[in-house]
């Protein structure tokens, strides 16, 4: 990293209050799917599930927000986003209030579904509003803002929602999370201001159109396939790591929202940090360190047996360093590749991909682990570590593509240059 730094760019009064608007928004959203995880020992003993059935309950939610994602692609450039954003954030607090409602598998499976339509759709819309609002030189910090709804999800979302499974069961937390959702909708709806620049520049005529143009162009395809490969790993492991941690660490159900707040702690501190670097130093660099670190890990992590809890919360917050430190400059990367005719049907399409693709994960996933009885170690979820590793480690030169396409392209000294639409 002997490169010159670039100079910072200051954030303005209105975009400070988008950034934590957006953080608030993720934070309800990634909790609502976070916490089906620390909630799968509980959920699979309490309705009867196998691996099998929830991983499928998990790739609900993302084959749902993919499909959802393709079919707003088309438009999702020809109204503004404010009230695109607002309608799914609406749709998506429906859905987790028919989560705490469903007291079957079946149930759980069909309101996963409804809520990852809506869901799915948030994060690209919110992508496409970081990206009409902030150069790129300000991405990198406001990336490691944002996630810090993924670090908060942990600290706070997670303990909380496992607290309040421990007293009310399952179903209270996905209550909690539309109580809170309420209230963020309402400022969406109070001080977000209109976004309708990118309307101005809209050239084909039907939803159609607009979507086969935007996956035609062979940079965004790049994007596209950089980022299915990301969302794979963290998909295929994810949905089982509170199952394993119990049967296979030895870890208590008392101790896992100890464990979750230790690894969101560490994830609050360090994605500021990592924003910074990332709008600083080359991105991509960041992002192979970061890559390279979180495979060591994982190869290590999945191939424990029976642990002392030190040891098991050690290696979460070393995993979630290299998790955080590949997710903020790929995205600040990835944000860099469309033009502003076409942010909204781009993150559309890479957010339905990325959900895809997890289905995918998650359900293949469930196929490799085994588990002989509700209170049996998780069989073969090391193999899930390998298979893990080898992808990353592709994704790394995706990314390389990435970041060179991105500074070759005339737009790239354009986009760090362009001006900043804040509708102040």
């Amino acid at each position: 990293m002997n490169q010159p730094k670039s100079p910072a760019v200051k954030f303005t009064g209105y975009q400070k209050f988008v950034i934590a608007l957006l953080a608030l928004t993720q934070f309800t959203v990634i909790l609502d799917f976070m916490v089906m995880s620390p909630l799968g020992d509980l959920l699979m003993k309490s309705l009867d599930m196998n691996p099998s059935n929830f991983g499928i309950a998990v790739a609900a939610y993302a084959f749902s927000a993919g499909i959802s994602g393709l079919l707003t692609a088309g438009f999702a450039d020809k109204y503004d986003r404010k009230k695109l954003f607002l309608f799914f954030y609406v749709g998506f607090i429906l859905g987790t209030i028919m989560c705490g409602l469903a007291n079957s598998y079946h149930v759980l499976v069909a309101a996963r579904i409804i809520t990852g339509i809506f869901g799915g759709v948030i994060g690209s819309i919110s992508m496409a509003i970081v990206a009409d609002l902030f150069s790129i030189q300000q991405r990198g910090r406001v990336m490691g803002f944002m996630t810090m709804g993924f670090g908060a999800s942990q600290v706070l979302g997670i303990p909380i929602g496992l607290y309040l499974a421990n007293i009310w069961g399952w179903h209270a937390p996905f209550f909690w999370v539309a109580g809170m959702a309420v209230a963020v909708a309402g400022l969406i709806a109070w001080k977000l201001n209109p976004l309708t620049a990118h309307l101005a520049l809209q050239s084909d005529k039907t939803a159609v159109k607009h979507l086969l143009h935007t996956i035609a162009k062979k940079e965004y395809r790049i994007g596209f396939s950089a980022t299915a490969l990301l969302s794979i790993g963290g998909f295929m492991m994810m949905p089982f790591g509170s199952a394993f941690a119990v049967n296979n660490l030895k870890i208590t159900q008392e101790q896992l929202p100890i464990l979750f707040m230790v690894a969101g702690i560490s994830t609050l501190i360090i994605m500021p940090i990592i924003g910074k670097i990332s709008d600083t130093y080359d991105k991509f660099r960041i992002f192979a360190l970061a890559s390279l670190w979180m495979v060591m890990v994982v190869l290590f992590y999945t191939n424990l047996g029976p642990s002392p809890f030190w040891l098991v919360m050690v290696f979460n917050v070393l995993m979630m360093a290299g998790i955080m430190g590949r997710m903020v400059p790929s995205v600040a990367l990835t944000s860099a590749i469309p033009d502003m005719s076409d942010r909204g049907a781009f993150m559309s399409i890479n957010a339905s991909l990325q959900q895809i693709a997890g289905g995918f994960a998650a359900a293949i996933g469930g196929m490799i682990v085994v588990q002989k009885d509700k209170f049996s170690p998780l069989e073969h979820y090391n193999t899930l570590g390998y298979i893990v590793a080898i992808i990353s480690l592709i994704a790394i030169f995706m990314i390389y593509r990435v970041s060179e396409m991105v500074k070759r392209r005339s737009g790239y000294k354009k986009v760090i240059n362009e001006p900043v639409l804040v509708g102040e």
